[in-house]
């Protein structure tokens, strides 16, 4: 086991060069030996959780022990799912405690929403497990701090759920913008208008489902009665759990900008917006917001949009470095 963690831990660091590692593919490809198997636990289960554990089971020996879930029908559809890809069912629990109590467990995903991000990460640290943490990695500076500290004390290896990083073409623009080719980069412009995501009608609280543990689910954030918009998928667009547009698709897009120009914290940042489209609907989180951000000797922009396309250089979303040479625009797309 300790063979088999020092493994990972080599060739993660290896792989990024740094202690957050960039995707979870490439550390996986090259950490263990031909008739070892890396095992996994997964905490959060519905939605990109159950994707990057999809992910972890395409890697060649791999196999996941268990899944945690406060919703017993998400748990046991996933206990199902994981079946059959796997051949073996993984043990399931509703607290994620016990799912940390369980022998052999090398890696643990995190797949719950935003605001349970931080507790689970630390206790799966101070138990020696590994960590693979949905983005964004938490909702503040100071859960953050709490987490860095964690993975530094017990030797944790944490990878984030940046899996643009792994995808070539944003590799290749970096470089390309590293190059100096461009000549003087004068600004960044980040963007995101996302007309697939429609208004949240306006729903009245009601009982909490059958099989959910819904005290569990809202954890550390403020009591709230049960209502179906801040559950699942709709969690994003709320402040007890996510920070809207800005924390789901801007982590991704201003991670690039920030990477290909080389830089970590700005001098200074101004940020305004508001529900303006939608004013009277059920998000709590902004649908229209600019952020502008001053680095000294350039500036980003941050732009997003809820419920309309469009967006610069004809692109729904994307980074476009703009230099005295000419401006490279790069989104998912290409």
């Amino acid at each position: 086991m300790n063979n088999r963690r020092d493994f990972i831990k080599t060739s993660a660091l290896a792989t990024a060069g740094v202690g957050m590692a960039a995707s979870m593919p490439l550390a996986m490809n090259s950490c263990i030996g031909a008739n070892e198997k890396l095992v996994c636990g997964l905490i959060g289960a519905k939605g990109m959780g159950f994707a990057d554990l999809q992910a972890f089971l395409g890697q060649k020996n791999t196999e996941c022990a268990a899944i945690a879930d406060v919703d017993e029908n998400v748990l046991n559809q996933r206990i199902a799912d994981v079946e059959k890809i796997q051949g073996t069912k993984p043990k399931g629990f509703k607290d994620f405690r016990q799912l940390l109590e369980e022998p052999g467990i090398d890696v643990i995903i995190i797949g719950t929403p935003d605001h349970w991000h931080t507790i689970p990460f630390v206790y799966a640290a101070q138990e020696g497990k590994h960590i693979y943490c949905e983005k964004p990695l938490a909702n503040s500076i100071e859960e953050i701090n709490i987490m860095e500290r964690a993975a530094a004390r017990y030797g944790t290896v944490a990878q984030i759920g940046q899996w643009q990083r792994s995808d070539k073409h944003w590799q290749d623009a970096v470089e390309f913008v590293h190059s100096g080719a461009l000549g003087k980069i004068r600004t960044v412009r980040a963007w995101s208008y996302q007309g697939w995501m429609k208004s949240i009608p306006v729903k009245p609280d009601g009982p909490v489902p059958e099989g959910v543990d819904y005290d569990f689910w809202l954890g550390p954030a403020k009591a709230r009665p049960f209502n179906p918009n801040r559950f699942h998928f709709n969690f994003r667009w709320y402040w007890d759990y996510a920070g809207g547009m800005m924390t789901d698709w801007g982590v991704h897009i201003i991670d690039y900008a920030l990477f290909g120009m080389k830089s970590k914290a700005p001098k200074s940042v101004m940020s305004m917006g508001g529900k303006f489209a939608y004013p009277e609907d059920g998000a709590e989180t902004p649908d229209t917001q600019q952020a502008l951000y001053d680095f000294g000797d350039y500036t980003m922009l941050w732009d997003h949009g809820i419920g309309i396309d469009g967006g610069y250089y004809g692109r729904s979303h994307g980074v476009g470095f703009v230099g005295n040479n000419g401006t490279l625009v790069v989104d998912k797309g290409g």
